[in-house]
């Protein structure tokens, strides 16, 4: 299992971003966790397989209908396991 950490940034923030978000991860199959950022952003944590963190990162590139997302940037991978099950909204 691996992870992947990304910070959306744009108009992600009172469009659903986060719960839109969380449904899509748990249709991969992924763990993790989706939060808002003060300055504006979303931090994403997720972990899973390849294959489904990669189909996760090509939809938070767009994220939902009313979302404007003007970059997507990739953090370091996360050290460890996710200590939770599902995917939670912080």
């Amino acid at each position: 299992m691996n992870s992947r950490h990304w910070r959306v940034v744009g108009r992600v923030q009172g469009v659903s971003f986060r719960a839109h978000a969380r449904d899509r991860a748990l249709a991969l199959g992924l763990r993790g966790y989706v939060k808002n950022l003060d300055d504006g952003c979303v931090e994403v944590v997720a972990w899973g397989a390849d294959g489904a963190l990669e189909q996760f990162s090509r939809w938070l590139r767009v994220g939902p209908p009313a979302a404007k997302v003007d970059a997507l940037h990739e953090v370091l991978a996360v050290d460890g396991e996710a200590d939770f099950d599902g995917f939670a909204i912080r």
